[in-house]
Order: structure tokens, then C-alpha cells, then sequence
């Protein structure tokens, strides 16, 4: 590898960073791109790139996790899943040609587009919900105590029915199912994505963690960010398994895409999300043309 090769893959590395950490992403749906108009072959890009992310999601991870901002138990229900299916996507990609997974990508950059919006949204009616739950409860909450004439219930303790009980642990019983299959279809979804395309899947994981688990907005980020640990760490594993990963562009992508979270946290106040996420999607669909045109050349 020429000095000249190095330094590109370094830049590219923390551009895809940088992207990464004004939008709370992953970088393969830029990493990915940016290898293949270095001359890599489709499915190196994509192995290589699950290389990257991997890199990057533990170093973030292990961040939020000494701060205790990270659940082990929702890493693991969304992540288990994904184990699986990382290796299924993996196996898919082995399987196709270079011109339907470059097609195929292309698509997934348009879709992503979309998915940009469709977060958008849904994290700010959270947000919403959040601050008038916020407002509610203080609200409600009483401001004089001793205007209030309560009976103390140690003096007349009451005894739920034993219908009432069944009930209730019937519903905590469908609650908790439910709950499963949402975590098994968002880390379902996030691992094929990974092993197919080489991307971590966040864009989709926090909206689907949002409306399908009820989680808070910087819990579902956190927790993706966990996630796209097992998921990236499968997915190489899978690649790697089949002689795919590129080792040596894999590191140097990742430690520059370091790099360039760094500094997008540092700059991202500087900028609104209106100009940052319009910035993203025109380079999406520019992208996504030149995928196509590589697919077809």
C-alpha cells in the first residue's frame, strides 16, 4: 500500500466519521461508496466496511457504558437476533452478483433517504411526548402538601382482588411478548442490513426502538450504538470466514472514522439539523447515482 493509498483511505475514514457523528449513524452507507470508487470490488466494500463500524460502535459504546448510559439487557434482546441473521446476510451477499448487490445498495441508499425523514419525525413527536409527560407530571404534582387530607393506608391497607392479580399479570405477560418480538424484528432487520450491505443499521433501529419499544430518544441511540457492535462483530466474522475482509483498509477506515466522530462533536452545535440533514440526503442521492452507474458500467 503507496503513501498516496494510505492518506485516502485515512481522509475517507474520517469523512464517513464525521458524517457519522453529525447524524448518530454508522458510516458504511459512505464507507461503502467511497471503497468502491477506490477500486475495491463490491463485496470487499462491504466486508471491509462491517471491519470499520465495529471499530467505531465499540469505541462509542465503551464511552456510554463507563457514563452508565448503556443497557446491557436491551443490547442483548435487540443484538441476540441479529447474531443470526448477520450471518445470513453475509451468506446472501457471497451469493450475489457484483451487479445486483451494487444495485441492490443503490436502492438502499434511496431508501435511506426516506428512513433519514422517517427518524426525523418520529424523534422529534417523541421528544414532544417527552416534554409534555415532563410537564404533566410536574404539573400534577402537588404543591402544598398539608391542604390535603389523606388517610394514611397503614391504617386501612387495601387488598387487591385475586381476579384483579390474574389480570394484571396477564397483561405484564403480553406486555413482555410483545416486547420480544419487537426487539427480535428491529435486531432481525438491523443484522441482515449489516451482513448484506455492511452497514450498522442504525438509521433504522432507533425509529423502529421508538414506536415499537417506547424508548426514549438517547436510550434508542445508545442502545443501536451497543447493537451495531454485535451486529458489525457478526457480520465481519461472517465475511471473514469467507475471505472477504480487507484488513489493514478495514483498521485504517475505522481509526480515522474515530477521528472524524471527534471532531463532528465537537463542530455539530455550529451547525442546525435542517442544513446537516439536507447536506446527508443530497449526498445520499448523489451516491446512490453513482452506485448505479457503477452497477451498470
Amino acid at each position: 500500500m503507496t503513501i498516496s493509498e494510505l492518506l485516502t483511505l485515512a481522509v475517507s475514514g474520517i469523512f464517513a466519521g464525521i458524517l457519522a457523528g453529525f447524524l448518530g449513524i454508522g458510516g458504511g452507507t459512505v464507507l461503502v461508496p467511497m471503497m468502491l470508487g477506490l477500486g475495491y470490488e463490491p463485496i470487499n466494500a462491504v466486508a471491509t466496511s462491517t471491519l470499520s463500524i465495529m471499530i467505531t460502535s465499540i469505541s462509542g459504546s465503551i464511552q456510554n457504558w463507563r457514563m452508565g448510559y448503556l443497557s446491557l439487557n436491551r443490547v442483548i434482546g435487540i443484538g441476540f437476533p441479529a447474531l443470526v441473521t448477520a450471518q445470513i446476510g453475509a451468506y446472501l451477499a457471497n451469493l450475489f452478483s457484483s451487479q445486483i448487490l451494487l444495485i441492490l445498495f443503490g436502492l438502499l441508499l434511496l431508501l435511506n433517504i426516506y428512513l433519514v425523514e422517517v427518524r426525523k419525525k418520529v424523534t422529534k413527536q417523541k421528544k414532544k411526548q417527552e416534554e409534555n409527560q415532563n410537564s404533566s407530571e410536574f404539573s400534577s404534582y402537588p404543591q402544598n402538601s398539608t391542604s390535603l387530607n389523606l388517610i394514611p393506608e397503614t391504617l386501612f391497607p387495601i387488598t387487591p382482588h385475586p381476579l384483579s392479580l390474574v389480570f394484571e399479570y396477564q397483561q405484564n405477560s403480553k406486555q413482555i411478548q410483545s416486547q420480544q418480538i419487537a426487539q427480535i424484528i428491529t435486531g432481525s432487520l438491523a443484522g441482515l442490513l449489516a451482513g448484506l450491505f455492511g452497514i450498522g443499521g442504525g438509521v433504522i433501529m432507533v425509529p423502529l426502538q421508538i414506536l415499537l419499544l417506547n424508548e426514549t430518544i438517547k436510550t434508542a441511540i445508545q442502545t443501536s450504538l451497543g447493537v451495531i457492535v454485535i451486529t458489525a462483530f457478526s457480520a465481519c466474522l461472517g465475511h471473514a470466514l469467507q475471505g472477504n475482509v480487507i484488513w489493514i483498509t478495514g483498521t485504517i477506515l475505522g481509526l480515522g472514522g474515530l477521528l472524524g466522530a471527534q471532531f463532528s462533536t465537537r463542530f455539530l452545535p455550529n451547525l442546525s439539523e435542517k442544513t446537516v440533514s439536507l447536506a446527508f440526503k443530497s449526498l445520499l442521492f448523489i451516491l446512490s447515482i453513482y452506485i448505479f452507474w457503477k452497477a451498470f458500467q
